[in-house]
């Protein structure tokens, strides 16, 4: 007995000196700490608010940059609007994509350069989007032909779900006409039962991919890779109908059909049907939450504020009688929702549907007097900006006139779709997407949140506790 705490204590020294990260010579690399052995700090990081995990260290550390252990890898934080200039302007320098390991694993026909890397917002991952290798789908005149389903479809979701209800819960139905969207844009299928049997796998891959990883089963990874399995087999035959639809001689203008046609030029392969399989699959995560989430919460702040509702109202109004009775939509009308679009942006700001994403140094570098050795990976965030007083006044408040023209006076302050060379491509297709489902819902309902205070679960991705009712008042 005497000699149990001696020897529990001789353990633990074994421990840490096992495990003890390896030196990396006399470079002065950022303040910090790496945290426990083998789990770093992923715990708080995973299970302790974002902005509050970056915060703390800012202040106790540096505002510009700290060091951590993150998911098993030695990670530098770069903070503030100087550090999203110095990422955004270095990548492929200094920086490229990675993905933790828990999307690796999920996505396991992917090598670790073309798993999917789900942006702040929007839909797909700009390595995702080029390794298709065919017509930019994400750019204007691509989408301006897309924005008549995209309208009919919220139509259709509207008369289905809202028409003639006193409440409804707008995150779930947020949920699932997104992911109609996300399956009618990418994979080119239009079928509620076969898409609502897909809405909670989603969930589940969402959730894993930053997770621990755990085969334990009731964990979340093992939810999430139960989830990744089913969703994948029901690609698989998606893709199988693809190809007899398009050896029938069926014409289809959706990015599957395009990926299936695609061979490598210089082997005349076509693309392998697993790997297809996980790219949609990359592509559609990356679309459907992120999307659903900035929609239901831009319900919920817009229904609190009367006074913006009006505003966005009119604006709606005012473009509905430019156009004759039943006249879809266009590229150029949704450029002219400007109030709308900065609700929208604001939203953002208060809620980042996805708090940031990984890179990989490829090359060492020093930023703010501190180097950075490669191997090394580089997290980025939102939290170190958009809820600062110093950039956004009284940051609590939901204010949709920040973004009016001029008056956001610092670069790099507001970044929910990143920035550089791997900022968002699907920018646009959110904008669309959340634009003319507005469009549609407030000329039809005013409504009424019934939980103002409803709590926020989720800390990497937010979502209403109640799946936030509102009590629907039509016009």
């Amino acid at each position: 007995m005497d000699l149990f705490l001696p020897l529990v204590f001789l353990s633990v020294i074994l421990i840490v000196l096992i495990f003890k990260p390896r030196s990396d010579g006399d470079k002065k690399l950022p303040p910090g700490s790496f945290g426990w052995p083998i789990m770093g700090e992923t715990i708080e990081f995973l299970f302790g608010h974002p902005k509050e995990f970056v915060d703390k260290r800012m202040k106790k550390y540096s505002p510009d940059i700290f060091k951590s252990n993150i998911l098993g890898e030695k990670t530098a934080i770069i903070c503030g609007p100087e550090g999203h200039k110095f990422l955004f302007s270095n990548e492929e320098k200094f920086f490229t994509v990675f993905r933790p390991h828990p999307i690796q694993r999920l996505f396991r026909s992917y090598n670790n350069k073309s798993a999917p890397d789900p942006p702040p917002s929007g839909a797909g991952s700009k390595d995702d989007v080029k390794s298709i290798k065919q017509p930019g789908f994400f750019k204007p005149e691509a989408l301006s032909r897309f924005i008549g389903v995209i309208e009919a479809t919220i139509q259709q979701h509207l008369r289905a779900h809202w028409e003639g209800k006193d409440t409804v819960e707008a995150y779930p139905l947020s949920k699932s006409l997104t992911l109609t969207l996300s399956c009618r844009f990418f994979l080119g299928i239009d079928n509620p039962e076969r898409i609502a049997r897909l809405v909670h796998m989603f969930d589940d891959i969402t959730l894993g991919m930053h997770s621990i990883i755990s085969n334990v089963p009731g964990t979340v990874f093992y939810r999430a890779k139960n989830a990744a399995a089913a969703v994948r087999k029901e690609l698989l035959c998606v893709i199988k109908e693809k190809k007899q639809e398009m050896a029938a001689g069926k014409k289809a203008q959706d990015v599957l059909s395009h990926m299936i046609s695609f061979s490598d030029p210089s082997t005349g392969k076509f693309m392998p049907e697993l790997e297809v399989a996980d790219k949609m699959m990359g592509l559609i995560t990356a679309g459907y939450s992120t999307v659903a989430t900035s929609m239901a919460f831009l319900m919920k702040f817009v229904g609190e504020s009367p006074a913006i509702y009006n505003k966005i109202r009119a604006e709606q109004i005012e473009l509905a009688e430019s156009k004759n009775p039943g006249e879809p939509l266009t590229w150029v009308d949704i450029q002219k929702l400007k109030y709308s679009w900065q609700a929208m942006c604001e939203t953002m700001r208060l809620v980042p549907p996805l708090q940031g994403t990984f890179r990989e140094v490829i090359n060492e570098f020093t930023y703010a007097g501190y180097t950075v050795p490669k191997g090394w990976k580089v997290y980025w965030t939102v939290s170190t900006v958009h809820m600062n007083p110093k950039y956004f006044p009284n940051p609590e408040k939901f204010d949709p006139s920040r973004y009016e023209e001029g008056k956001i006076s610092t670069p790099y302050t507001y970044v929910p779709f990143g920035g550089g060379p791997r900022m968002c491509p699907g920018k646009e297709y959110a904008r669309i997407a959340v634009l003319t489902f507005l469009h549609h819902v407030v000329r039809k309902y005013k409504w009424e949140v019934l939980f103002p205070d409803e709590k926020v679960i989720g800390d990497m991705m937010p979502a209403p506790e109640k799946g936030l009712p509102i009590r629907l008042h039509p016009h």
